[in-house]
């Protein structure tokens, strides 16, 4: 009797233990799965204006179904990327169109005279989000598995923008420019009545804030006062051209969402909404991170601290089904 107790206990821990084992695996095969469909980007306007993103895809690339929409404040909308696909995002503002898609924006325009950018990069001042999606398993000469995004202010910034990676593996930061960089932008390169602010190289085009000629390498182009303004502000993204060591970001196998305007305190009026008051100060950004939208108003800024991947084992589940196998057997004892 004792002997074929201890063999019906064995067996279910050797089956709960296998269970664990297989629940691993799968984690890591639908990984693997994403990483061979690409990524879906995910483009959503908490702006209280229309917002116009803009999209361009590198040489090479297979082009997206879309390279320029309309989005209305609260509405978003998705594209899906094939794996090994790179290119960049923005947003813009003040645009005019008639009901034949021709027109033109006030800021980060692309150039086409149309809705669609078709090829055509954005006109600076403009805050860029950049991506490199994996290929599978490296399989394009020189690539790698791993997804490589940043947002970047070197060409100007033009409105807040938040890039945030879920259901991936690794680093899988969330990174971008939250604050309001219009509203402490210094007149020198400020864009008509703080609609953008330029970059130091777009406004004076100096080859010391250009990283050009003699200032062409990371060793001899160092930060200026300029993108040091930049970099106070928003100190995960780009602020000049060899900014590389605290604003590239790595993850694999996961979806992206771009989201223009990521705080409630990102809007035209240089106001603050809860105070009536005046403020250049950045936005608080929560510490825990809150990734979906809730109904009842909370803010959901994800933290800018780098964490893991969103997919956990739930440890204290697990260990509940363990438990109840022991007790299950000793009952039978």
């Amino acid at each position: 009797m004792a002997t074929r107790s201890f063999v019906s206990c064995s067996c279910y821990v050797a089956f709960f233990f296998l269970t664990i084992s297989k629940g691993m695996d799968l984690i890591g095969f639908s990984s693997h799965e994403k990483g061979i469909l690409g990524s879906t980007f995910t483009f959503k306007n908490r702006c209280d204006y229309m917002v116009w993103p803009g999209i361009l895809s590198s040489a090479g690339s297979t082009p997206l179904d879309s390279t320029g929409f309309e989005l209305s404040p609260g509405e978003s909308r998705s594209l899906q990327a094939s794996p090994g696909w790179s290119g960049r995002f923005w947003g813009r503002t003040g645009c005019t169109f008639d009901s034949n898609g021709q027109g033109s924006c006030a800021t980060a325009d692309c150039g086409s005279n149309q809705m669609s950018c078709n090829g055509a990069g954005a006109t600076p001042p403009a805050t860029l989000a950049e991506f490199t999606i994996g290929s599978v398993s490296g399989s394009v000469s020189g690539s790698s598995t791993l997804d490589f995004y940043d947002v970047s202010l070197v060409d100007g910034y033009n409105l807040p923008m938040a890039v945030d990676a879920s259901g991936g593996s690794g680093a899988c930061g969330t990174t971008g420019c939250v604050t309001d960089l219009n509203r402490m932008c210094p007149p020198e390169l400020r864009v008509g009545n703080g609609q953008a602010c330029k970059s130091a190289c777009e406004a004076f085009g100096n080859e010391e804030y250009c990283c050009s000629g003699s200032f062409g390498s990371p060793d001899t182009c160092r930060p200026s006062v300029y993108s040091e303004i930049f970099k106070s502000a928003c100190p995960r993204s780009y602020s000049y051209a060899y900014d590389d060591a605290t604003s590239t970001f790595t993850c694999m196998g996961a979806d992206y969402t771009i989201t223009f305007c990521p705080t409630s305190t990102s809007r035209k009026s240089s106001t603050d909404p809860s105070t009536g008051t005046t403020t250049n100060s950045p936005p608080m950004i929560p510490r825990a991170p809150v990734l979906e939208d809730e109904p009842n108003g909370s803010s959901w800024l994800p933290s800018f601290t780098i964490g893991g991947s969103t997919r956990q084992i739930p440890d204290n589940a697990l260990a509940l089904i363990l438990i109840s196998f022991i007790v299950l057997h000793f009952f039978q004892l």
